[in-house]
């Protein structure tokens, strides 16, 4: 074998892949008002365990720059990400929105921003509530009963905890000797076992798993980062979430290849790991540093912004080495 078995039958309960249907919802191995599905793994001992082993003196940032003409999922008419200031210095000397008084403005330099962007916009979870079948998300949690005038009541990233866990780099544009997968590469099971040989890997219930195609190559330019992505398959997916995968990411904008190979679905695998393995995405990580270091097993600290009812949410994801 590639890698050895940590999944046992005792913990086959617990991972809701096996419990998967073709395009239908999966009942939560956690019960019937569950929220965040796999990441119920995530414990205080969990936690302990791999934050006991960090070493703190590397931290790796995978996440993005947020700024004006980013490359982002745009395909569905949602709004790119834009930012203006709302308050300058100089502005404020004129309009003294304070009411302070023009010397106090001329002393006190005021600057302030805003931005309005896509909830699944540079680095970012998807939650549960993304993606389901027939008007249901994982769990069975029905849009008719679960939706109000401004978002989903259930699954939303406010629910979505930070996650605090062992992580695991699979890299598989290295194993093809590449620096960026081609174009539509769907990323199967062949894969990520020849991943984990070359490596010397394991996975273990609990994992966040990141997976490179070497995408990041081509950003910031939109025109290289976003036709056609390589990307999760179907397959690769179950594969992933039947070891235990409690969060799995990319470093692309899609995280499955595109366009689809399964006739009548547009997004397969998010489909798949969001209502019936339940599975948090995570996509547009920046992979290339870790890569480089050849980091392939690692402690992960993320925590997406609690955007209450969203299907989304920007993460800052770091990462850090294991002591030997």
């Amino acid at each position: 074998m590639c890698t050895p078995s940590y999944v046992d039958e005792a913990m086959k309960r617990k991972i809701a892949a096996y419990g998967a249907k073709f395009r239908e919802v999966t009942a939560s191995p956690f019960g019937a008002e569950d929220q965040i599905g796999m990441l119920n793994l995530i414990d205080a001992a969990s936690r302990d365990a791999i934050v006991s082993r960090a070493d703190a003196s590397r931290v790796f940032d995978l996440s993005v720059d947020h700024f004006v003409g980013m490359p982002g999922w745009l395909a569905a008419g949602d709004p790119p990400y834009q930012f203006w200031m709302t308050h300058t210095p100089g502005g404020e000397v004129q309009t003294d929105s304070m009411h302070v008084g023009r010397a106090t403005n001329e002393l006190v330099s005021y600057s302030g921003d805003a931005v309005s962007m896509y909830t699944h916009c540079g680095t970012h979870i998807d939650t549960l509530n993304h993606f389901g079948y027939n008007g249901k998300i994982f769990n069975g949690f029905e849009a008719a009963k679960h939706i109000g005038s401004r978002a989903w009541g259930v699954a939303g990233a406010e629910k979505h905890p930070p996650v605090i866990a062992r992580g695991v780099l699979l890299d598989v544009a290295a194993l093809h000797g590449v620096d960026v997968l081609p174009d539509s590469h769907g990323i199967g099971p062949d894969d990520l076992k020849g991943c984990l040989l070359r490596q010397g890997s394991s996975l273990r219930p609990g994992d966040v798993v990141l997976v490179r195609t070497g995408q990041m190559r081509k950003w910031p330019d939109p025109a290289r980062f976003m036709p056609n992505p390589p990307g999760m398959n179907r397959a690769g997916a179950e594969f992933l979430c039947q070891h235990g995968a409690i969060t799995i990411g990319t470093d692309t904008a899609s995280f499955e290849h595109l366009p689809s190979a399964e006739p009548g679905n547009w997004m397969p695998v998010h489909c798949y790991m969001l209502a019936e393995a339940g599975v948090s995405i995570m996509e547009m990580a920046y992979l290339e540093e870790i890569a480089a270091e050849r980091l392939y097993e690692f402690a992960f600290f993320g925590a997406c912004i609690r955007l209450r009812g969203a299907t989304g949410a920007p993460m800052r994801p770091v990462v850090m080495p294991l002591r030997k």
